[in-house]
């Protein structure tokens, strides 16, 4: 069995921690402030949105976690190190977001009957601020969002609380030129379908994740043809991919070569290979000599799983 690192392969996280420290700390103390002013102007919706910030700050300092645990180097136990913490923070993540869109759901049907009279000015104060604050935070976890779940799960709670604060100043200027005191339920549940929207996308995602699927954008048959199709190779058994944490991909494949010489370099050339291909930078190949090896009867799946 061969194992080989690709070019620039890294075993810490690919990004780094600070930007989750920056913005778990700043949203940590707009959150006081927040409440702060919800307690001078006894505002109940200044209070709530405090108190759902506070679950985002305790969101974000999972992914935070997350991403230092990532970093600590693999020991005789945890041979891949823990890398896998980026992959668990967004599905606690998502929890939350999915228990915040819920919770502001309840909370919005049980306004609309009996809408309460909000002072307008300091949520629209308040909330603009939040703006200012959770698209700053988000801009901080633009860099590898897309292909980093944990990432990506802050970042989704940024936009979403700067969803919530824009949904805010609108309903408080209804309120404050119109006096429409429902604004603030209705505003309340349209948010909330679109946080839960969202926030159901990450956790189908991030589940999938932790149960080793593979990952969103691979062709696992592609892969398969792939490797069949390269010079000497008669069969290939026991193909799996899954992803090993933020920015990395692992796949382990039996190959069978008959009669073929040089397998280092065929192995290293295919190592190349598959992370420009396939973005697959953590291959693990076993080369083995015999016409059939007899593996594909033990796999569930035809060619992965």
């Amino acid at each position: 069995m061969h194992s080989h690192d690709g070019p620039g392969h890294s075993h810490h996280a690919p990004h780094g921690t600070r930007g989750f420290a920056v913005v778990t700390l700043i949203n940590l103390a707009y959150t006081v402030l927040e409440a702060g002013y919800g307690f001078a102007t006894q505002s109940l919706a200044l209070l709530s949105d405090a108190l759902h910030n506070f679950g985002d700050v305790l969101g974000l300092a999972l992914a935070w976690g997350a991403a230092v645990i990532a970093r600590r180097a693999p020991t005789v136990r945890h041979t891949f190190g823990w890398r896998r913490a980026t992959l668990l923070s967004p599905l606690a993540n998502a929890l939350v977001l999915v228990g915040f869109s819920g919770a502001l759901g309840w909370e919005a049907m049980r306004r609309l009957s009996a809408p309460p009279e909000i002072p307008a000015w300091p949520v629209i104060v308040v909330a603009a601020i939040g703006i200012a604050v959770n698209l700053g935070g988000a801009w901080l976890m633009r860099a590898g969002h897309a292909h980093d779940l944990n990432r990506r799960g802050a970042y989704l709670h940024l936009m979403a609380d700067a969803a919530v604060s824009l949904a805010a100043v609108l309903a408080g200027f209804g309120m404050l030129t119109l006096g429409w005191a429902w604004l603030d339920p209705v505003t309340a549940l349209l948010v909330g379908a679109v946080v839960a929207i969202g926030a159901f996308g990450l956790l189908r995602e991030s589940f999938a994740a932790a149960m080793d699927a593979v990952p969103r954008g691979i062709d696992p048959d592609a892969v398969h043809a792939f490797l069949l199709a390269q010079p000497g190779v008669s069969a290939v058994h026991h193909l799996h991919i899954w992803s090993l944490g933020a920015g990395e991909i692992s796949m382990t494949a039996h190959l069978v070569r008959p009669d073929v010489e040089g397998h280092d370099a065929f192995i290293d050339a295919m190592t190349d290979a598959l992370d420009e291909r396939f973005g697959i930078n953590h291959p693990t190949l076993q080369v083995e000599h015999g016409i059939d090896c007899g593996h594909d009867r033990h796999d569930r799946a035809p060619h992965a799983h």
